[in-house]
């Protein structure tokens, strides 16, 4: 373990939550909240999540919540204005947020806390400790990827859509003579499904090439950036990668000693969900590194 570049991460995932905590009545963005933290928005959600043990916009929340509850029990401040400030636009919103966080309605918890008043202020950040790696260890190998040209087409919505973008890619491909035994299947993800809406997540559905493609409708040609990787296998359904995403990017990398560059991770798919049972799918994750 690299104990420098864990500290490091420490550091920033700490300066966000301290941000956070400044700023609940701002927005909050991911793009904002990853520059705090001087990450790539491709990857701070999931160092987040790795770190902290929780997805960013519960944690948010969360805070929001817990900072009512504290001023419900410490303030006579109206119950809507606490909703408002939380970022609830109706009092029924809040309630229902309130009840499944607290086991209580915003009012019989101000009830239940009658009497007590502080003049202090909202609690603070606690110290900061990363959740510790899952076991067993993951199986990450550094590995320098050669520049590739793919064929590709573009699948936007749910990444469980992604198999008819497949099956017309693969269609055109065939009749093109582009599928061979060398050939390549490439996944690019540009987005992750927990912070950006399943209507609007990117992928890219990419084949190998290695001759010149004349791009046609909705099948285009670009590059894929070689370099330096940290490469782990994924054993198993697609529909669990997330959680192998989670610790590649939020356990492995902030004791890798290694920096994240800013492009998408790739998935290279193995064997075929065609021929293959969902529990024997094998797909190499690929993460970019700084050189």
């Amino acid at each position: 373990m690299r104990t420098t570049t864990l500290d490091d991460y420490k550091r920033r995932i700490l300066r966000v939550m301290v941000h956070v905590q400044n700023h609940l009545e701002d927005p909050l963005d991911l793009e904002r909240l990853a520059g705090v933290a001087a990450f790539s928005p491709y990857h701070f959600h999931r160092v987040w999540k790795g770190m902290v043990g929780e997805p960013l916009d519960a944690y948010v929340r969360r805070l929001r919540l817990e900072r009512a509850a504290t001023r419900l029990k410490t303030t006579d401040r109206p119950i809507l204005d606490l909703a408002l400030e939380a970022g609830y636009t109706t009092h029924e919103a809040f309630t229902r947020a309130f009840r499944a966080g607290f086991g209580r309605s915003p009012s019989e918890f101000r009830r239940d806390h009658a009497g007590e008043r502080a003049s202090g202020s909202d609690p603070g950040v606690p110290g900061f400790e990363p959740k510790a790696p899952e076991v067993p260890s993951l199986e990450v190998e550094i590995r320098d990827l050669e520049t590739l040209r793919v064929a590709f087409s573009r699948h936007v919505g749910p990444y469980d859509g992604c198999g008819a973008t497949w099956d017309r890619l693969l269609t055109w491909a065939g009749s093109e003579g582009l599928v061979g035994q060398d050939t390549r299947f490439i996944g690019m993800c540009h987005d992750d499904p927990e912070i950006t809406p399943a209507g609007r997540v990117r992928y890219d559905a990419c084949i190998t090439i290695d001759r010149d493609v004349v791009p046609a409708g909705e099948f285009g040609v670009q590059t894929v950036a070689g370099g330096p990787h940290a490469r782990t296998s994924h054993f198993g359904p697609y529909g669990e990668l997330a959680r192998t995403y989670v610790r590649l990017v939020g356990q492995w990398a902030p004791r890798s000693g290694r920096e994240l560059r800013p492009l998408p991770c790739l998935e290279m798919y193995l064997n075929s969900p065609e021929s293959t049972e969902p529990e024997d799918l094998v797909t190499d994750v690929f993460l970019p590194l700084e050189p």
